[in-house]
């Protein structure tokens, strides 16, 4: 995999505000780990798990921030992996590693913020 050309599609898509577009990079059993997650949650919990789960979470994010926009500063590649360095919501720099399944798609990220 070539992780500059996943990490502009991955971007074109949350940029897009599609979620199905975004949904279409992860499997079904998608582990996500963010401490946005437990903000949103006030603390009770920081993973999700499963597209569903995941799929309500991001809906909702969506539709809090409309004028959500990241702005790729770098990718990096890894085994099975990749980490995007970028710039997210409310002036906040972030980055994620995914993992890939055997089918090319994600289905574990950790996310890190400033």
């Amino acid at each position: 995999m070539n992780h500059q050309k996943f990490a502009e599609k991955w971007m074109n898509a949350w940029n897009s505000h599609d979620l199905e577009d975004i949904l279409s990079h992860y499997a079904e059993n998608i582990e996500v780990t963010t401490p946005m997650i437990a903000l949103a949650t006030d603390g009770k919990e920081s993973t999700l798990k499963g597209k569903e789960a995941v799929r309500e979470y991001w809906e909702k994010a969506l539709n809090k921030f409309p004028d959500l926009h990241f702005e790729l500063i770098r990718s990096t590649e890894g085994v099975d992996s990749v980490a995007l360095f970028y710039k997210s919501i409310m002036d906040k720099y972030a980055v994620e590693v995914m993992f890939f399944d055997d089918e090319g798609k994600i289905n574990k990220m950790y996310a890190h913020y400033d």
